[in-house]
């Protein structure tokens, strides 16, 4: 372990639960329509869960099994990260419940309430009582726990209420599952939006279910199970089906050790010992919550509102606009003469979408050979790719089915577009393929050429609309022969492959960035390097930046998530700056640029600077010839650098500061929406076409 590093790092863990923070804040901000920021309350609370599931999970298990392996940026052992961390999540419970609280009664004007029976008007509780004797109490599955009745297992994330029952002096616990298949919630009739929580309606009526029991002690609960399993980890025959493997996988999923029980009221105790016991997890795993512990309800209440009452409830909707390099005539037609970059979600995914549907209708389209990471479940590409294949292009999909929750759904995609035609291939052992690109080789006349599409962002229908991505599409020659060599080795599983453009991981991505960094220093205090990304942890990334830093380099790091290096550190960062945005759109893109002026060298890509990234994944940066794209993407980095409203900056004790509003208000993402609504774009082909031809004949006549 490097001692020196730990003066200007620190705990990946840690700084992600101050990510988590900066998204509850954006859940407090009184500019943030309330509907928005419930919205906020939902994904905080989505990604505790996941962070429970995987990172907690993950030091569950190295505890269990390496206790004596020490974090390289904290110096932590994995017990003591553990300690840290729930020590850590416990205030975040509570800033959340009074988070929670104040926006749901700031919503009750407006006829949108959540309730509890007690404030259910009489007709009202008429009404809950009949659906649950009709529709919800024939469903249930309640169980006793004693002697000839085992505890049972308790599925991750679902929501259990409990009791204490007696009868004839004998004691004994009850637990009833809210069944997974009906509504999170019960809509009460009426115009506003009324409604109820189910686990709260099977509490009301606990005496309904377990009729001959004095029932006391009502509560409902719920535990989080370690989901960090890799496929790669099971000892299963080398010939076994990949897709079987990942079923498999899911499965033991489902039965992993519990690394955290949440509760709606304190526990006694003996009930506290008795769940410690069971689980094997200790007092500091159990979290209180006296708001609901799953909040994806908020969004179909967010469709139910009236549109007469959405204006201060929810975000003006913004609709992408069409690219602004591109007309509505062919996208492969345009493409071929120019370089095109797509800026999600400010601009559509359409024309990506659209070129994948023409190739797959071109008579000249021989192939086209994608990655895919994650996939809407819905996804007219996958459609399209199927089309090309039944069309008789040869289409490769290299599709991961290792993606971390969406297993099943990318297991589903893979056989559709195997039924279709399209040859599947699954990546590596060890190794998820998480880049981005695409590859459409057509013949023209005698020759082959080649559009090439790389992004930093997953092709996925839904999250272009919520995350901000860019997508390069180029006919640049350099690039295509990379992307062909790069599809080529991926078929035949070589991960060593040598590209003269394109910047691979787990082989070149690296050596690379650092070699530029390398360039940078050389300039020292003329150097400059801005670089946009998800995360920072890698230690080689790290002592590299902190080495130009002390070189006099002038570094700015837009990191939305976890960040290991603190800036502004004496001697060791001085020179670095970190900025972190959230805001309305989920900040995604990959974007890394070194120098200045005509000789500046801009990236995009899939990777951030984590070792997972850099050394165990299948990641592709492209460089950016374009100068009209490179200067699009040096412009969209200079506004999120000016941003004073949703940006935060990383202090060098890891706290984040709000920066400084200044004079003018500079809200980013509010800036390239306006951009991307006013931006001029190119007439139609076939609009020019007629005016050139008009003044052709006009002046031809003149001259007759």
């Amino acid at each position: 372990m490097d001692k020196e590093m730990l003066n200007y790092t620190q705990n990946r863990e840690l700084s992600w639960l101050k990510f988590n923070h900066r998204v509850l804040e954006e859940a407090q901000d009184p500019t943030v329509p309330l509907l928005e920021r419930m919205k906020f309350v939902a994904i905080f609370t989505s990604n505790l869960d996941e962070f429970f599931m995987i990172r907690v999970g993950s030091l569950y298990d190295m505890a269990q099994t390496d206790h004596t392996a020490v974090d390289s940026r904290s110096g932590m052992t994995p017990k003591e990260q553990l300690d840290a961390i729930f020590a850590a999540v416990a205030p975040l419970y509570k800033e959340r419940d009074k988070t929670y609280s104040e926006i749901k009664k700031l919503l009750s004007p407006y006829g949108v309430c959540g309730l509890s029976i007690k404030e259910l008007e009489a007709q009202e509780k008429k009404y809950v009582k009949k659906y649950f004797k009709d529709q919800i109490l024939p469903i249930l599955s309640p169980q006793i726990v004693d002697a000839n009745h085992p505890f049972p297992h308790l599925l991750n994330k679902a929501l259990y209420v409990i009791a204490n029952l007696k009868q004839d002096n004998k004691s004994m616990l009850g637990i009833v599952p809210v069944p997974q298949f009906v509504s999170d919630i019960l809509y009460l009739p009426g115009h506003d939006i009324r409604y109820i929580r189910m686990e709260k309606v099977l509490m009301e009526y606990l005496d309904l279910i377990f009729e001959k029991y004095e029932v006391t002690d009502r509560n409902y609960i719920c535990v989080t199970r370690n989901a960090d399993i890799s496929p790669d980890d099971e000892s299963l025959e080398i010939n076994d089906d990949f897709r079987f493997r990942m079923q498999e996988t899911l499965h033991k999923r489902r039965r992993m050790a519990v690394v955290r029980l949440e509760t709606a009221e304190p526990l006694p105790k003996d009930a506290e010992k008795y769940f410690c016991d069971k689980f094997k997890i200790t007092p500091a795993q159990i979290f209180r919550t006296k708001m609901p512990m799953k909040l994806d309800y908020i969004f179909s209440i967010m469709d139910k509102v009236p549109s007469s009452m959405k204006r201060p409830l929810v975000d003006e909707p913004f609709t992408p606009q069409p690219c602004r390099y591109l007309t509505d005539d062919s996208v492969m037609k345009q493409v071929k003469k120019k370089d095109v970059l797509l800026s999600f979600p400010y601009e559509s995914m359409d024309p990506f979408l659209r070129l994948i549907k023409e190739a797959s209708q071109d008579p000249s389209v021989l192939t086209i050979k994608i990655t895919i990471y994650r996939l809407a479940k819905k996804a007219r590409l996958v459609e399209y790719l199927c089309a090309a294949a039944e069309n008789g292009k040869e289409v490769t999909v290299l599709i991961e089915l290792r993606a971390r929750f969406d297993e099943q759904n990318n297991i589903d995609w893979s056989e559709r577009l195997e039924e279709a035609g399209c040859r599947v291939i699954y990546g590596f052992d060890g190794y998820k393929v998480h880049s981005k690109i695409c590859l459409i080789t057509y013949r023209n006349k005698n020759e082959i050429q080649y559009i090439t599409q790389v992004g930093t962002g997953n092709y996925n229908e839904k999250t272009a609309a919520m995350y901000t991505d860019v997508s390069l599409i180029t006919a640049n020659k350099s690039i295509r022969n990379d992307a062909s060599v790069f599809f080529k080795n991926m078929s035949i599983g070589n991960l060593n492959g040598s590209y003269e453009n394109l910047i691979v991981s787990p082989t070149s991505l690296k050596p690379k960035i650092l070699h530029l960094i390398d360039e940078e220093i050389k300039k020292g205090a003329s150097g400059r390097i801005v670089m946009k990304m998800n995360s920072v942890t890698d230690v080689d990334f790290i002592r590299k930046i902190s080495e130009a830093s002390q070189a006099g380099v002038k570094i700015d790091l837009i990191v939305r998530g976890i960040c290991c290096i603190l800036p502004g550190v004496p001697g060791y960062t001085e020179n670095l700056k970190v900025t972190s945005i959230v805001g309305r759109f989920l900040e995604h893109p990959r974007i890394f640029c070194f120098g200045e002026g005509p000789d500046q060298k801009v990236y995009i890509g899939s990777a951030d600077m984590m070792t997972r990234n850099t050394e165990k994944r299948v990641e592709v940066a492209c460089p950016v010839y374009d100068s009209r794209i490179k200067d699009q993407l040096v412009h969209m980095l200079e506004i999120m650098l000016e941003d004073n409203q949703k940006a935060r900056e990383l202090q060098s004790d890891g706290s984040y500061k709000k920066k400084e509003k200044g004079t003018k208000k500079v809200c980013a993402q509010e800036y390239f929406m306006k951009e991307a609504l006013t931006v001029k774009r190119p007439k139609k082909a076939d609009e020019a076409g007629l005016w050139v031809r008009i003044l052709k004949w006009f002046f031809g006549k003149q001259h007759r």
